[in-house]
């Protein structure tokens, strides 16, 4: 599928607000000539801060930006236009934030997005918290008035570094024109180093404007930025001595896990000691969940059987999760009877909500082969596997699908699964269809599960769709699991999708409510439905086509196979208005606060 770049056209300097789609110029077809000749070819030279700041993200290696032009941040969009880096002209700043967020969990590379200054810096800020809460690697370059302005209240000027340093990992206000490429580079190699995170360089308008000869440095860290990589060999040598002697062990593996690149070491060690496996939500993808020694995501909505064996656990060997509240529940209840390994790249994770018995600081794929070295003999542990098979059966997944009701959302993520391949990418919003696109999916590798997860960003799932793809391999299906009410926050990403040629499969499991939050209002405030029923949605699959995208309707069970099928083989993307059961609700639930071990099945049981 062809994907057109969007480019700047000097008729733009007119209006601050214009972006206009164009091919490359010229002088790119001949760059690629001289390229495919093997003739080198001569970098043009640095003349002004904003050719400097690109010039940074070619030596980066960024192939895609995300963004929306503006009066402040103009400068390096007109840099961009010389350059072969391909921008993508989101709907909105917040879009352009959450694409590059899954451009850099899909390809493990920091995404990159820009906005001008004011407003536009302003609406990235949700994509940064949620990078941030997640640890996702994202560089933000935004537009900011000529430094003689800052702090006069100048049209458009916002203090965008004072309103994101509690949500970066980094954050500089660029101040000279002879260095700010650099601080481009540095930002680029600090958001993927150590544990990933956002980081922001805010741009004056003088600055990118200045010139400058002088060539950026390459992307690298600080000094003074240190990363411990092995974990003491001490408390590794105690960890390891632990599982031999466990009875009962389990392994849970969060998101640091796929940052880190330890799915492949963490599968070997689990495998080979025979270790049942848990998940957290970002986890999902770390551990194939289709091998016996699954257990799927614990947490408020995990598994019966994942929260069962956290709750009964002699030892729980943590890597890569900060054991947050939607995990742990109580934290009191939590895993009671385990002696915890934890394993974190980060020491200020370390017993932060948990205490931690052994806290290995680590590079997580480096610490899991420091056990596997460690480890010299299995724990005996066939009874605690067998118990853990019993619970598979005795708390399934499985689910009713009658005839004579509405579609069940089950039934559709299932079905989307089967008609797509085990590396297929999943995409979501936050709510009801989250929950059960983590259920009711069986995921088998690492990086094809992107969501928000410790924001809980509604409007997520089709902007990080559209970065999902630019990111993935061609041959990888992208499916956009998504609500109602999310999809209705940033549904003018359609229209990206269509201009840019994006094949993505969007499935809007509609139940005219924001679901959970029905959900908890029938639990928890007698079934008083305040603001929470959205009776007036419009029908999606028209309002895709009237974006330019393909669009589908289903209503019943017998629309549901060749529905979907017909979607994703649209080249293109498609959107599918899937009308499931309004009253279709998430469990198991653990009520926020709860046991893990005293999950409910039924509303009743709350």
């Amino acid at each position: 599928m062809s994907e057109r770049a969007a480019k700047v056209t000097p008729d733009d300097e007119q209006d601050d607000d214009q972006i206009t789609d164009s091919a490359a110029p010229d002088a790119a077809t001949e760059d690629d000539s001289a390229a495919d000749t093997g003739a080198e070819t001569t970098p043009r030279p640095v003349t002004s801060g904003a050719e400097s700041v690109v010039r940074a993200l070619e030596n980066a290696g960024v192939e895609y930006a995300f963004g929306v032009q503006g009066g402040a941040i103009m400068p390096v969009y007109d840099a961009l236009y010389d350059s072969d880096i391909r921008h993508v002209t989101m709907a909105h700043e917040q879009g352009a934030a959450h694409a590059a967020d899954a451009y850099g969990i899909v390809s493990g590379e920091p995404g990159v997005c820009l906005a001008t200054s004011g407003p536009g810096a302003t609406n990235l800020v949700t994509g940064i918290a949620d990078a941030d809460m997640d640890s996702d690697p994202l560089l933000a370059l935004t537009g900011q008035v000529p430094t003689e302005f800052v702090g006069n209240d100048a049209f458009q000027e916002t203090d965008t570094t004072g309103v994101t340093t509690p949500i970066t990992k980094d954050n500089t206000f660029s101040s000279d024109s002879d260095r700010v490429g650099s601080d481009v580079s540095e930002a680029f190699a600090l958001a993927g180093a150590g544990r990933p995170g956002p980081t922001l360089v805010d741009l004056p308008k003088d600055i990118t404007n200045g010139e400058t000869d002088c060539e950026p440095d390459d992307p690298k860290v600080p000094d003074t930025y240190q990363v411990q990589e092995q974990a003491d060999p001490k408390l590794v040598a105690a960890a390891a001595e632990r599982i031999e002697n466990a009875d009962r062990p389990a392994m849970l593996l969060g998101g640091g896990v796929i940052k880190g690149e330890a799915s492949e070491a963490c599968r070997e060690f689990a495998i080979e000691h025979e270790i049942p496996v848990i998940t957290t939500m970002p986890g999902i993808g770390a551990f194939p969940e289709d091998h016996e020694l699954s257990l799927e995501m614990a947490g408020m909505h995990g598994t019966g059987y994942a929260n069962m064996a956290i709750t009964h656990c002699d030892t729980l060997i943590g890597i890569g999760t900060r054991f947050d509240d939607r995990l742990t529940g109580g934290i009191e209840t939590f895993a009671p009877d385990a002696e915890l390994i934890h394993v974190d790249i980060d020491p200020a994770e370390i017993s932060k909500n948990i205490h931690a018995d052994y806290p290995l600081v680590g590079d997580a794929e480096t610490v899991v082969e420091q056990l596997a070295d460690a480890v010299d003999s299995s724990p005996e542990a066939k009874k605690w596997r067998a118990q853990c098979q019993q619970w598979k059966s005795d708390y399934s997944m499985a689910y009713d699908a009658p005839k004579d009701k509405p579609v069940q959302p089950e039934f559709v993520v299932e079905a989307l699964d089967e008609a797509t391949s085990d590396r297929a990418i999943v995409t979501t919003g936050v709510g009801q269809h989250q929950m059960w696109a983590c259920q009711y999916w069986t995921y088998t590798e690492p990086r094809t599960w992107v969501s928000s997860h410790g924001l809980g960003a509604m409007g997520y799932g089709l902007p990080s769709a559209i970065g999902a793809r630019l990111a993935a391999d061609d041959d990888q299906e992208v499916v956009c699991i998504d609500g109602d009410g999310s999809f209705l926050m940033t549904l003018q990403g359609l229209s990206v999708a269509v201009r840019e040629e994006l094949d993505i499969t969007v499935a809007v499991l509609n139940n005219e409510y924001i679901g959970m939050v029905r959900q908890w209002q029938d639990a928890f405030f007698d079934g008083r439905h305040s603001a929470s029923d959205y009776g007036w949605m419009p029908e999606f699959d028209k309002l895709a086509e009237a974006f330019g995208a393909e669009g589908f309707r289903i209503d019943d069970y017998d629309d549901v196979a060749e529905t979907i099928e017909a979607a994703i083989a649209y080249d293109g993307p498609s959107v599918i208005d899937v009308h499931i059961d309004p009253d279709a609700n998430v469990y198991p639930m653990v009520p926020s606060g709860g046991d893990n071990g005293q999950f409910a099945l039924a509303e009743d049981q709350l």
